[in-house]
């Protein structure tokens, strides 16, 4: 199972939508990367319709993030035949991407763990080392606090299309992946997130330092991902 081939560089927030979009088009719909690939989908093409419009202070940060950003989860894409070449963080969700034991809605959240407790991180210090910035740096907090409010809205939508209360109420199976997945959100991940992204830009310049830290954040999201892909 494939989800593409590699393509060439991107650079702009709509590369990124064609780039998502090629990938959706190349996998079934129950696959575990479709799932998660739906989710992002949706959460770009918001915050891509908020950069003209003086949502953000710097569009032109957040254009360099989203970028860098959806280039690390393009990459583990790239190797997703190959599950053993597939980054840590994202292995779970690539070995049982296949389950038929596991519902959606558990795959959109272990990729969004993945992307957000390693990736983020990564690409907010690899955004501000290219821009001349710093992750403390003017509105950069205040322009990433902003897209929590697409996100909530994203999570919320995935959230209610499972979590239909009466269908709960008859399935224990709906009931018990209900409870397996609510103490995941987005935002905390996010917050958590960025206060990493701050540890990694203070040991950018001490390579071990800098590896260690990256590391523990891909062993961390791993687990994390194991524990929402449980089979319940």
């Amino acid at each position: 199972m494939s989800a593409g081939p590699p393509a060439s560089p991107i650079t702009t927030v709509a590369g990124v939508i064609a780039r998502m979009e090629a990938i959706g088009a190349g996998l079934a719909a129950g696959d575990g990367l479709a799932c998660f690939n739906r989710m992002y989908l949706e959460v770009t093409q918001q915050v891509n319709a908020e950069l003209d419009q003086g949502f953000y202070a710097d569009p032109v940060f957040m254009t360099q993030l989203d970028v860098t950003f959806a280039g690390l989860y393009f990459s583990a894409a790239d190797a997703a035949a190959d599950p053993a070449a597939v980054p840590l963080a994202w292995r779970p969700l690539v070995q049982q991407r296949a389950s038929t034991e596991i519902e959606p809605v558990q795959f959109a959240l272990a990729g969004m763990n993945a992307h957000i407790n390693h990736d983020l991180p990564l690409a907010v210090v690899a955004t501000c080392a290219a821009l001349g910035t710093s992750p403390e740096a003017g509105a950069h907090l205040a322009d990433y606090q902003k897209v929590d409010q697409l996100l909530d809205a994203a999570e919320q939508s995935v959230r209610q299309s499972f979590e239909n209360a009466a269908e709960l109420a008859a399935d224990r199976h709906l009931a018990a992946v209900s409870s397996l997945i609510a103490n995941w959100t987005i935002n905390s991940a996010r917050d958590l997130a960025w206060n990493n992204s701050l540890l990694l830009w203070e040991v950018r310049g001490d390579p071990i330092a800098r590896g260690l830290l990256a590391d523990s954040l891909a062993a961390t999201a791993a687990l994390c991902s194991r524990l929402l892909l449980v089979a319940v």
